[in-house]
């Protein structure tokens, strides 16, 4: 990034009453946490049993076969994983500024961070709910083998995440569109921008500058004021200090 680019940047956010953040897999791969649709992602690697991990991650899937889907989701999802650089200068930014997230991952690692607003677009691998009392629980309550079963009724648990055929959770989705609408500058970074709805969520973004942070080129690039294809880490340290 020039040094042009980051004045540009600098002076939008000096002026900004509202900075909202989209951020997808790629801010928690610096943690260890694989992302999806990269050339080394989750999606271009093959199972040994044949199945594809986006069928893995699906409700279909869930309901078919909870002990598969366990299997799977405690040995890939579930991580002791810590926040990097990129979840950690948002969390300082926001301790003096009004600034929102909204996230497609489900590592919880901004709240972590220490992020107060966060929209968890696809749910969080940090909560869990009984599907036959609703009782709802966290991660550090349950033994993380095998299909967890509610201490209350004896029904099956789910995690609280946006399992493939299932429709994005309707406050976070709804609160963080209104987040997007009321935002002077934008941030989307670590995404591929190819999956829908999130990748439609850009659009409603009226504010004046619109920047997009991400190792590799995405199919909606022209459509930012500012492209920036490096480390969302370092680059996300220099632009909100």
């Amino acid at each position: 990034m020039d040094e042009a680019t980051l004045n540009r940047i600098k002076e939008a956010l000096s002026k900004a009453r509202k900075v909202v953040f989209l951020g997808g897999a790629g801010v928690s791969v610096a943690s260890g946490i694989p992302d999806f649709r990269s050339p080394n992602g989750l999606y271009n690697k093959k199972r040994d049993d044949g199945l594809a991990y986006e069928e893995l991650l699906s409700s279909d899937y869930f309901y078919r076969n909870p002990q598969g889907f366990y299997d799977f989701y405690w040995s890939e999802m579930v991580t002791n994983a810590k926040p990097n650089k990129a979840h950690y200068a948002l969390a300082k930014y926001e301790q003096n500024h009004n600034l929102a997230i909204l996230t497609q991952n489900i590592d919880g690692l901004h709240t972590v961070a220490g992020s107060k607003q966060v929209y968890e677009l696809h749910g969080s691998v940090q909560r869990y709910e009984c599907l036959r009392c609703h009782q709802h629980f966290k991660l550090e309550e349950l033994e993380p083998h095998g299909v967890p079963v509610c201490p209350h009724c004896g029904g099956m648990i789910k995690p609280e995440v946006t399992l493939y055929g299932e429709a994005l959770p309707e406050y976070d989705f709804e609160e963080g569109m209104k987040a997007v609408m009321q935002a002077d500058v934008m941030i989307v970074g670590g995404t591929s921008l190819r999956v829908y709805p999130f990748a439609a969520i850009p659009r409603y973004f009226s504010g004046s500058l619109s920047i997009l942070i991400n190792h590799e080129p995405t199919p909606l690039d022209n459509d930012f004021d500012i492209v920036i294809h490096e480390d969302i880490g370092d680059t996300l340290e220099a632009i909100l200090s």
